[in-house]
């Protein structure tokens, strides 16, 4: 056994659960995982997040912050922060993914379910001075993300600091723009695969919450980019209009046209993070089943590229990265 092994099964001896039946519920992208226990009529999620990759107090933060909102974010039923575990309320199986596989038409009750979460979120959040920001340096860090895995894997070249350098001026003239409509907390990886549908529960709390620990200070529009421009599924336009319409009519005071502005350039760089995730993911972790998501990932770029603020941009990635380049091949 080893000493993760051993650690793990101290924790759920220390809290009851060491007789358990263990099953893996999921892996994701980073180097958690989670564990469904159950036994003695009960459940539970071991989420196993190991210290010297990743840091769960974020995670307890967050979740606490949501559920003091009457949000429905897991409970956290016990903690080993320094041994990268929690044990959290069992939320079932009905994501988002799977229930609108299952009935497809159900789909625009369940997405505006979510902008209404947001909706919720955002107008009762009160900023924390511990929550990280979501700075110009850390956007330009992800948005470096395509061209330090996509651009090399596409070109085979290595990237010059002239090129880096243009594209992070271009860059940074955006993201001041991002900042003209109101900042909120903002969960990240707001879509389908971290939404859980819970029907026994009232309103917006029928919406579960899932993956949050990245969570950060920033533009309001990021998480309504994630939920409607999502990497895994194509979102139809008319429902991503309607809740975007759903969402400034709750807000009357915001500007629509500087929040589709952010939104865009929001769109454009979680789409050049993805593109260079999904890269990396295959190239520096054998994870190849990522890639076929990238000309989704596409469609959503060049979509955003094409406001009129972007014009800079979308000029660098046609000259850059012209669209007969745009493919990996796996």
């Amino acid at each position: 056994m080893s000493d993760r092994d051993t650690r793990i099964a101290a924790f759920l001896a220390k809290q009851g659960w060491d007789a358990a039946d263990r099953r893996t519920l999921a892996d994701d992208a980073s180097f958690r995982r989670y564990d469904r226990l159950t036994g003695q009529g009960r459940s539970a999620v071991l989420m196993d997040a190991p210290p010297a990759k990743e840091d769960v107090r974020p995670f307890v933060s967050i979740a606490e912050i949501l559920r003091s909102l009457d949000l429905s974010a897991p409970e956290i039923l016990a903690q080993s922060p320094e041994d990268g575990l929690l044990l959290l309320e069992d939320f079932g199986d009905d994501t988002y993914t799977r229930v609108l596989a299952a009935d497809p038409d159900c789909e625009t009750e369940l997405y505006m379910l979510a902008v209404d979460l947001l909706i919720e979120l955002h107008r009762r959040f009160t900023v924390a001075a511990d929550i990280p920001k979501y700075d110009d340096a850390l956007l330009l860090t992800e948005a470096n993300l395509l061209i330090d895995w996509y651009l090399p894997a596409i070109t085979g070249n290595t990237v010059t600091d002239s090129l880096r350098q243009d594209y992070a001026k271009l860059w940074q003239a955006l993201f001041v723009q991002t900042r003209d409509t109101r900042e909120t907390l903002v969960l990240r990886d707001y879509h389908v695969d971290n939404l859980i549908w819970l029907p026994r529960r009232a309103g917006i709390r029928a919406c579960g919450l899932l993956d949050f620990q990245d969570a950060v200070i920033g533009p309001a529009a990021y998480d309504l980019v994630s939920l409607l421009e999502d990497a895994r599924r194509d979102v139809p336009s008319d429902l991503a209009q309607r809740a975007m319409d759903r969402y400034l009519a709750a807000f009357p005071d915001i500007d629509p046209d500087a929040f589709r502005l952010s939104y865009a350039i929001l769109g454009a760089q979680r789409s050049t993070k993805i593109l260079g995730i999904f890269t990396r993911l295959d190239r520096r972790d054998g994870k190849p089943d990522y890639l076929c998501h990238l000309p989704r990932v596409w469609r959503w770029l060049e979509a955003d590229l094409n406001h009129p603020a972007l014009a800079a941009l979308r000029d660098w990635f046609n000259r850059v990265l012209p669209p007969e380049t745009r493919t990996i091949k796996t």
